[in-house]
């Protein structure tokens, strides 16, 4: 046997580690009509938001039975593809065998959370006049070894159909957002420019994320999987204006940038 006939082909296949973006459907009711009702409408509402995004299905606040195979068939006829299910008990087991695999979703990483600073806790400099002490009596600042993730800044525009997504940081655009765009970050959202599409905010669960802009004229924007579809010319105050969006009681707030 000559050395040639003992090596290894090349591999057919690798294992990578990957990390994907999915949105979590969470049900409510075990009803059939009531929940492809509400699909639609979501989905109605939402645009070309959620289309050809991979869906997780929490069915874990009910019990009952579960059509799956009426669920799959809408949610495919709305271009979501389910990836996943997160269930227990018998519920679980009816899921998987439609064909839906078991998934873990309470270890996923969050993003930190920014503290609130006071302004008593944001230190100033002295004057010349006030520091005293020779330069080798001073003390040492203090040095921060824990460096967080920096945002990722876009300088261009945005045209309808392209799609920006920040994971685990913020999201700079500075350009305009146009009619049909979006952008998605795990922290929050700066525009400096007009918003004219979609934006979506603390896309993991980050309550305390906000959306900024110079100038509010979307299609639809969303924290944490609250959104709200933009029908109609808002406020005067707040169309067109540099407004700040953040959750408060689990509503959306929009309120004038001042």
């Amino acid at each position: 046997m000559n050395e040639s006939s003992t090596r290894k082909g090349p591999q057919a296949l690798d294992f990578k580690s990957a990390t994907l973006y999915t949105v979590r459907l969470v049900l409510h009711s075990n009803d059939t009509a009531e929940l492809l009702a509400a699909l639609t409408q979501r989905m109605k509402d939402a645009g070309s938001f959620f289309e050809n995004e991979a869906v997780v299905i929490d069915a874990s606040l009910i019990s009952a039975p579960v059509d799956w195979v009426a669920l799959l068939s809408a949610l495919n006829t709305h271009k979501l593809n389910a990836v996943g299910v997160v269930a227990e008990g018998e519920l679980l087991q009816s899921a998987l065998s439609s064909g839906l695999a078991e998934v873990d979703i309470s270890n996923a990483p969050a993003r930190p959370a920014s503290p609130s600073v006071s302004e008593a806790d944001v230190p100033t400099l002295a004057s010349p006049a006030e520091v005293k002490a020779p330069d080798s009596e001073l003390p040492s600042p203090e040095v921060v070894t824990k460096v967080a993730p920096a945002a990722m800044v876009v300088n261009r525009q945005l045209r309808s159909g392209q799609r920006i997504y920040a994971r685990d940081t913020d999201l700079v655009i500075i350009g305009v957002v146009g009619q049909g765009a979006e952008v998605i970050a795990d922290g929050n959202i700066h525009v400096y420019g007009p918003l004219r599409g979609k934006a979506m905010a603390g896309a993991r669960g980050d309550t305390t994320a906000r959306i900024f802009t110079t100038e509010l004229d979307p299609e639809l924007i969303a924290i944490a999987g609250v959104y709200r579809v933009i029908e109609e010319t808002l406020d005067t105050d707040l169309h067109k204006k540099a407004t700040v969006i953040q959750l408060e009681d689990d509503n959306l707030s929009i309120r004038p940038l001042s």
